[in-house]
């Protein structure tokens, strides 16, 4: 199968890739801002998902999208224009060009701020920031193709773990490196006080996900990932019990707190085989092999800004 990854230098990009490429004909699209992390079995395409191409491939994993809260609000057109506008762009080419498959990345972030103990796919979505709300549209957009190709919407969790294109600038990732670096750990709490929640899934796991529905095209639809629901300071504490650290609790305006039911994926017969604590371990253990380093580009917002890659 001729197989398109956009993002696929990506941090969840450049662990699937490999993955898709033992078995499929792979080519990625990126516009490699973070670096060019691509397996040798695979062909690179350096390209930004704006610009119109032909689409010669029987599936696409859309991956590529300016990622996270942060950088999502740093150049709202930006946001806009590649995650809804070039999704939109890239769908209808696809349906000319006889794809027949379109599996995107979405975000469990869709659903604000949730009170529910068991966040499900039938809940209405209420998105607190522009990121957020991208990524509904977006899928709304892919949905009104469904009828031309098989659309398949993962909502992943907050993403964990070693990856080539490290990123250090989620949560779990990102408390891991304070306690590394400064034996202090900064937990976050609202500004009225609790916790906030997180879903977690790890990159092994979601990468195996999209692997997975690959060679499930019957499985259509919309699905949530995620597999640990843990608060900022409970995972301080998980990571202060491998690297004894303080733990510092601060309140921040973040409103972003949900926490996801992943039991429609479950039902499918797709099963997580790592846990949040796997992560934990991966990040310690490759940091003192020398294998991460804390560098500008493994935080998205700081490299966007360093280099201009915003109006």
């Amino acid at each position: 199968m001729k197989v398109l990854i956009t993002g696929g230098c990506g941090y969840k990009g450049s662990v699937l890739a490999p993955k898709i490429a033992s078995n499929h004909e792979v080519t990625v699209l990126d516009t490699c801002w973070f670096g060019r992390n691509i397996p040798l079995n695979a062909r690179l395409i350096v390209g930004d998902i704006r610009e119109d191409r032909s689409l010669n491939y029987d599936a696409i994993i859309h991956l590529a999208g300016i990622a996270n809260d942060p950088c999502g609000e740093l150049d709202a057109k930006l946001t806009w224009e590649v995650n809804v506008l070039a999704t939109m762009r890239l769908a209808e080419r696809a349906v000319r060009d006889g794809v027949k498959q379109f599996i995107f990345a979405s975000s469990a972030s869709v659903y604000g701020v949730k009170d529910q103990d068991q966040i499900t796919e039938d809940l209405p979505l209420e998105p607190v920031s522009d990121y957020n709300k991208t990524k509904m549209v977006a899928e709304r957009v892919l949905l009104s193709y469904s009828d031309r190709m098989i659309v398949q919407i993962i909502r992943p969790a907050t993403v964990c773990g070693v990856s080539p294109r490290m990123r250090l600038d989620t949560m779990v990732n990102t408390l891991t490196m304070q306690a590394i670096k400064k034996g202090q750990i900064t937990a976050h709490c609202g500004e009225h006080g609790g916790d906030l929640m997180r879903p977690n899934i790890h990159i092994e796991d979601i990468t195996d996900l999209y692997a997975w529905i690959l060679e499930r095209p019957g499985i259509e639809g919309i699905y949530n990932a995620g597999f640990e629901n843990i608060s900022a300071l409970d995972t301080a504490k998980m990571i202060a019990k491998e690297i004894p650290s303080n733990i510092l609790i601060t309140k921040v305006k973040d409103k972003r707190s949900y926490k996801i039911n992943s039991d429609k994926l479950l039902k499918e017969g797709f099963y997580p085989k790592y846990k949040v604590i796997d992560a934990i371990k991966d990040i310690v253990r490759e940091y003192k092999l020398g294998e991460i380093d804390d560098k500008d580009n493994a935080y998205n917002l700081k490299w966007m800004q360093m280099n201009g890659l915003v109006s």
